[in-house]
């Protein structure tokens, strides 16, 4: 395993084990449009041997109107059953730079019952630059029966946020970087407000790897203790739309925090309602109060009930 994190395993031990029974290996690459890479493409072209590709995209609920919403846990089952993914099985997940999209497939693994996850600390690229073992040739597997035991007490929804942000129950880590998080920048996706929730703390999952490789866990603590958490009280992890929150939750849980839960819906549901508060500018802690200075709201139709996550069409952005 790698040194400082329980959840993480170096390429060391990854190369000495591959091929064995009951080890899948899942590439769970994902990039933003900006990034200028194709997570399909790059996996059809080089992989590690025994690899098999998460769709970020497609694992998703197929009925949700936001990007990346959680599956239900059948979808999911029958999705990764369809990879030959057994919840038996112990999982190492990796994409391309090292903290990026992983955690996101870790963290899913996890709360539908697989605690064996890890992340390749250092990712595909640190990989092949090594000259590790990689191949171009498909993994051959056949489907499994996948059974999920998925855990709803770590997955944050809209009512909650809305109660959280009130009341300042719960609190928040946005994994976005500082330009979007004070409203300096403009959103990726159209409609949706700039800025943050009243409360929230920065902690931008960039700043929590260095060189694709997971910081130590010192070093993690100055990070998001220096952001304002502290890290003996409840935390909803939250990022553009429910990918790199996970980096954060994947921060915590090697700091030995497990009251934590991820905010699914994110900045693009959050942002993109007409009915819910922003701020602009540097974190300030506490719930909203009346007289805090709010962005104008969106012009878009109030969120819809049920599971889904609700606000704009999915665009393929984080």
């Amino acid at each position: 395993m790698a040194e400082d994190s329980p959840f993480t395993v170096d390429a060391d031990w990854l190369q000495a084990r591959l091929g064995e029974p009951g080890l899948t290996i899942v590439d769970a690459s994902w990039y933003l449009p900006a990034q200028k890479r194709d997570a399909r493409a790059e996996y059809n072209a080089a992989h590690i041997p025994g690899a098999r590709f998460l769709d970020q995209d497609a694992v998703s609920d197929p009925d949700a109107a936001l990007p990346h919403t959680l599956p239900s846990p059948q979808h999911f089952a029958q999705y990764v059953g369809s990879m030959g993914v057994s919840a038996d099985d112990t999982i190492v997940v990796y994409d391309g730079p090292g903290f990026f999209s992983a955690p996101r497939a870790w963290w899913m693994f996890r709360i539908m019952g697989v605690f064996q996850t890890y992340i390749l600390d250092g990712g595909f690229d640190a990989w092949k630059a090594a000259g590790r073992p990689v191949t171009s040739e498909p993994t051959k597997t056949a489907p499994s029966v996948f059974y999920a035991d998925f855990d709803a007490g770590r997955v944050a929804s809209l009512a909650d946020m809305r109660r959280i942000v009130e009341t300042g129950a719960s609190q928040i880590a946005d994994a976005r970087g500082p330009g979007r998080f004070t409203g300096v920048e403009p959103e990726p996706r159209a409609g949706i407000r700039s800025g943050h929730m009243p409360g929230a703390r920065n902690v931008p999952y960039s700043a929590l790897s260095e060189n694709g490789t997971l910081l130590s866990k010192d070093r993690l603590r100055k990070v998001i203790e220096d952001a304002g958490i502290d890290l003996s009280k409840p935390v909803i992890t939250s990022c553009g739309s429910g990918v790199t929150a996970a980096v954060v939750t994947l921060a915590l849980e090697t700091l030995g925090h497990t009251d934590n839960r991820l905010y699914d819906g994110s900045w693009t549901e959050w942002g993109g309602l007409s009915d819910t508060p922003v701020v602009t500018g540097p974190a300030t802690a506490g719930p909203a109060k009346a007289g805090t200075a709010m962005t104008g709201p969106a012009k878009t139709g109030p969120a819809k009930t049920g599971p889904a996550k609700t606000g704009p069409a999915k665009t393929g952005k984080e």
